[in-house]
């Protein structure tokens, strides 16, 4: 029987292990382990995940916690390494592009255990982010690379990856977005327009600066439409050190949601604007325009294929694009090829060939 461990470690990675798992659970001839690293240690950005997407409950909780990016990638290599020892897995299967990726990837290749990464060869070609890093090491010695649009075969490629190691299968996301979504939970808000907002990541939190001047943004363009802005833990505390913040009345803070929440919150948004590279693929499938407060993404097929726009850190083509959105001059995309809700399929047939 193939011994199979899946390491997941945030939110992202839930989204893209649960159709792998089910999938290889209904071929058989398996034994799956699930490693959650805790690198998403907060219940409400975690368990709530497992319940929603029917993952079973992990074999091992690595509870490494928060932790600057080296000791936290240092401290989830230590700690998984005896889990890798002890399972003898034939395959360790890492999804994305989170500390949790790369630190399982490389204590595999220091154990001769083969290594498949799903959503292998994206890049943003931007080094300053650390989940580029984490991409192009993980993709570096992985045995098994399974990429979510042709761009990903074509970066790899490129970088001298071996063309029989690279597998075409689609976006095991939106796997779980066409399973979910007839369950998605209508937002309180559906009898009126709104759009939603979401942001996380440093470039754009961590600075107050900046982070101001996109609430300020916000607040202009929350005059013609309400946002609904549920906060992650990461921005709600730097926007408790901005002094003299104001936040306008019809932009609307909230928790953080649950999948299902927020699927809905997608589907009926009248727009979106985010720094998240899931969401710039979800908004793509649903074809909501989004607004991606970046300079780059690791996933261009969103922006020349689906509904998405970079438009960077100026504030000004932020709002400017909000406006063509609400005159009824929104971009329109399609789906991109083999976003079909059968990536996973694909990934447990090729993993059944080893």
């Amino acid at each position: 029987m193939m011994k199979i461990l899946h390491v997941v470690g945030a939110r992202p990675n839930f989204m893209k292990v649960a159709p792998v798992e089910a999938a290889l659970a209904r071929r058989g001839g398996v034994r799956q382990t699930i490693v959650h690293t805790g690198q998403h240690y907060d219940a409400a950005m975690s368990d709530v995940f497992f319940r929603q997407l029917g993952i079973p409950a992990p074999d091992f909780n690595l509870e490494v916690g928060s932790g600057s990016h080296a000791k936290q990638t240092a401290e989830i290599m230590v700690r998984i390494e005896r889990v890798i020892l002890d399972v003898a897995p034939d395959l360790v299967l890492v999804y994305g592009d989170v500390n949790s990726t790369v630190a399982a990837a490389l204590v595999c290749a220091k154990l001769l255990v083969s290594v498949g990464h799903v959503e292998a060869g994206l890049r943003s070609f931007d080094r300053t982010m650390p989940e580029e890093v984490n991409r192009v090491l993980t993709d570096r010695v992985a045995d098994l690379l399974f990429t979510p649009s042709a761009d990903g075969n074509e970066n790899l490629v490129r970088e001298g990856v071996a063309p029989e190691r690279i597998h075409l299968v689609g976006n095991v996301m939106i796997d779980t977005l066409v399973r979910l979504l007839p369950q998605a939970v209508p937002p309180p808000y559906e009898d009126k327009s709104y759009a939603l907002a979401t942001l996380h990541r440093p470039s754009n939190v961590d600075d107050p600066e900046g982070l101001g001047a996109i609430i300020g943004a916000l607040n202009r363009i929350a005059a013609d439409i309400d946002i609904v802005f549920p906060v992650h833990p990461r921005t709600r505390q730097m926007l408790g050190q901005i002094a003299g913040l104001e936040i306008s009345d019809r932009l609307r803070l909230a928790d953080p949601a649950g999948y299902l929440e927020f699927l809905g919150l997608q589907r009926h948004a009248a727009f979106i604007i985010t720094d998240s590279g899931g969401i710039q693929e979800e908004s793509t499938y649903l074809g909501v325009p989004c607004l991606t407060v970046r300079e780059n993404t690791e996933r261009p097929v969103t922006v020349t294929v689906g509904s998405n726009i970079l438009v960077g850190r100026d504030m000004a083509r932020l709002e400017a694009e909000a406006r063509k959105i609400l005159a009824g001059e929104a971009k329109s995309g399609s789906v991109p090829p083999l976003w079909d809700g059968k990536a996973g399929e694909r990934i447990a047939a090729l993993v059944a060939r080893q």
